[in-house]
């Protein structure tokens, strides 16, 4: 029988541990562990175990910078703390740490880097990506790094250092996955979206997305059309207008010539997750996992560190069954609370129901 284990982090495990302790369930498989993580998650964690890499940590700009390299290829990611819970438009904030953690990663790497993941969704801004642009050298006669509020004025971009500075190095922006169809402007922009949830005035929506409209006429208006331009607050834009694309950290976990060939090849994908519930569907990690398993024809299970979902609304995501570690007795879900023993435990009780 062959196996392939693709799961989120589950508990304090990262994906990488969670899948190794799932994979130990069978023992007489042939078992192929997948990392896979989110953007604004567990995706750099991920990559670098992926690589075999230690994922290297650090403050940056007053930010928490992670980076790993390996064979020319780079994942960088930064935190800010908690993203803000509220649904008004973040008019000052700035994308500007991204763009210096990325000049910050290539001025450092071991070696020419020929690759950049980029995980675009920890920063909550609106900028359109201009502060990325502004961290990588572009100047232009306001302040790239005000927030969306400053580009109000805005008559002038030049984005050359940036490119110089890129050079050939593929841009690679990573998004969560309900993000990349995501348009930065019109009724069904950014700007619309949470504007509209905020109940804000319209004329400062007008404004507002006025203002990114100019930054994408003069950057690069054919990319601002583009689906996903509006990922992470318009970083996608920025992304799209350097000449990158945009892909989510799941996808670009199976995309990988060894995982698709060995999913090809399976016969039966496992994939788990802290919660697995009706409101996040167990996150992007499981959703791909099992779209993935429906392309290849082969079943897909969850293994999570609690289940909160029916059968019915399980079955039309693709998932065949799903196994609690344990069940809450509060409101609070324990998923979280998942150790490398219980999981080990429920992955050997699961196995022997799919060996064949």
């Amino acid at each position: 029988m062959r196996v392939v284990v693709a799961t989120d982090a589950i508990g304090s495990l990262s994906s990488a541990q969670a899948g190794a302790v799932l994979a130990s369930g069978w023992t007489n498989a042939s078992v192929t562990v997948v990392p896979a993580g989110d953007a604004g998650g567990g995706f750099p964690q991920a990559v670098a175990d992926s690589w075999g890499v230690e994922l290297v940590s650090g403050v940056l700009a007053d930010g928490l910078l992670s980076w790993a390299e390996s064979g020319g290829s780079v994942v960088i990611a930064v935190a800010e703390g908690e993203p803000s819970a509220d649904a008004a438009i973040p008019l000052t904030a700035s994308s500007v740490r991204l763009g210096a953690a990325v000049r910050y990663v290539l001025q450092h790497s071991a070696a020419p880097v020929s690759r950049i993941l980029l995980d675009c969704a920890a920063v909550d801004t609106h900028d359109g990506g201009a502060g990325l642009l502004a961290g990588l050298g572009a100047t232009a006669d306001v302040d790239l790094t005000g927030g969306v509020a400053g580009l109000a004025s805005i008559t002038r971009i030049d984005i050359e250092a940036v490119r110089r500075l890129l050079g050939s190095a593929a841009l690679v922006g990573v998004v969560p996955a309900n993000q990349l169809s995501q348009p930065l402007l019109g009724l069904r922009g950014i700007t619309s979206l949470r504007g509209r949830a905020a109940g804000l005035d319209p004329a400062q929506l007008l404004a507002t997305d006025g203002a990114l409209e100019q930054l994408a006429r003069l950057v690069g208006e054919p990319a601002a059309r583009l689906a996903g331009a509006g990922a992470g607050g318009g970083v996608g834009f920025a992304v799209l207008a350097l000449g990158g694309r945009l892909t989510s950290g799941p996808a670009l976990a199976f995309q990988s010539a060894g995982s698709a060939a060995s999913v090809r090849a399976a016969d039966l994908l496992v994939t788990g997750c802290s919660v697995f519930d009706f409101a996040t569907r167990g996150g992007g990690v499981v959703a791909e996992a099992a779209r993935v398993a429906a392309e290849a024809l082969r079943p897909c299970i969850v293994v999570a560190g609690e289940v909160l979902i029916g059968g019915r609304e399980m079955r039309t995501m693709g998932i065949e069954a799903a196994y609690p570690v344990g069940t809450s007795s509060t409101d609070r879900p324990v998923g979280g609370d998942v150790t490398a023993e219980q999981l080990a435990a429920v992955a050997s009780r699961v196995a022997r129901s799919w060996q064949w």
